[in-house]
């Protein structure tokens, strides 16, 4: 039972690993670029996880001052501020690789990074 709570106490944690660990995954074993961005993704949720759950305190509350919290326990609202940060770190790297994938679409014709290098070493070879 005590190993049991233990998840229960940390499912926050362990969702963010997990989450981690499935973008890692992706983004080492897929060859197409868009799911290699798409894993990146998936990694950076994980992160943001990770940092919800380090600002959580049990039984905090929102932290707007009013007049019936004064004495209250508020939630860290530090890592609220990074993950909107973060936000947009990741929203800009994915549009930014998204063009990048389109470009390299544009001008190779394919999106598989083994065709691609195939490709780019056939052209090394050529000149």
């Amino acid at each position: 039972m005590k190993i049991f709570e233990m998840i229960l106490d940390n499912v926050n944690y362990i969702g963010a690993v997990a989450l981690f660990l499935i973008g890692l995954r992706i983004v080492v074993l897929h060859t197409n670029l868009i799911k290699r961005i798409m894993g990146l993704n998936i990694m950076g949720t994980g992160v943001f996880l990770f940092f919800v759950a380090i600002g959580n305190v049990s039984g905090g509350v929102v932290p707007i001052v009013g007049a019936n919290q004064e004495n209250s326990v508020f939630v860290n609202p530090l890592p609220s501020v990074f993950i909107l940060t973060g936000i947009v770190v990741v929203v800009s790297i994915t549009v930014y690789s998204l063009s990048l994938v389109i470009r390299i679409y544009e001008n190779y014709n394919t999106i598989d990074q083994r065709e691609l290098s195939e490709l780019i070493s056939e052209e090394n070879n050529e000149h």
